[in-house]
């Protein structure tokens, strides 16, 4: 693995652990060459599906994407990095078990949705009003509408 801070090929594992679900290790390394620490994480390569956007376009799929939308969604919100992580694992793996070639974006917008509907009502409306492209504010308060809807009122 090469050091980021000075490019040498030489360094050592101080520290390896897996992550909650086993799917991705996490080490801990130190350069040999200039002492710094890094963090690199492993995961199995896996066949993932090209994604099909609105407009016709393939493009590989990436979960940084899918987690720079969470992260936007989530922001200033009381939502972990682990969730929002836990989250792109749950759909990257469901995206590599349908074994699907090829999986439209409006299905991991909904995965995404689903996901965040039960984590946090407000980025799921932040999500929802960018994904959904709301023409109007009857449609933003349909959504909003529907979303008080499966919430108790409080006590």
């Amino acid at each position: 693995m090469k050091c980021p801070f000075c490019g040498t090929l030489d360094n050592r594992v101080i520290d390896s652990r897996l992550s909650q679900a086993g799917e991705v290790t996490r080490r801990r390394r130190e350069c040999d060459a200039c002492g710094r620490r890094y963090t690199t994480y492993e995961r199995v390569e896996q066949a993932l599906p090209y994604v099909i956007k609105k407009d016709g376009r393939r493009e590989p799929f990436d979960r940084m994407k899918i987690l720079g939308g969470l992260r936007r969604a989530c922001e200033k919100r009381p939502v972990s990095s682990e969730t929002l992580e836990r989250i792109v694992d749950r759909i990257e793996r469901e995206m590599v078990e349908t074994a699907d070639k090829e999986v439209s974006s409006a299905d991991i917008g909904e995965k995404i949705m689903e996901a965040l509907r039960g984590v946090d009502p407000v980025a799921y409306v932040r999500f929802a009003s960018v994904y959904r492209s709301f023409k109007d504010l009857h449609e933003f308060m349909a959504e909003l509408t529907d979303l008080m809807g499966e919430r108790s009122p409080p006590a």
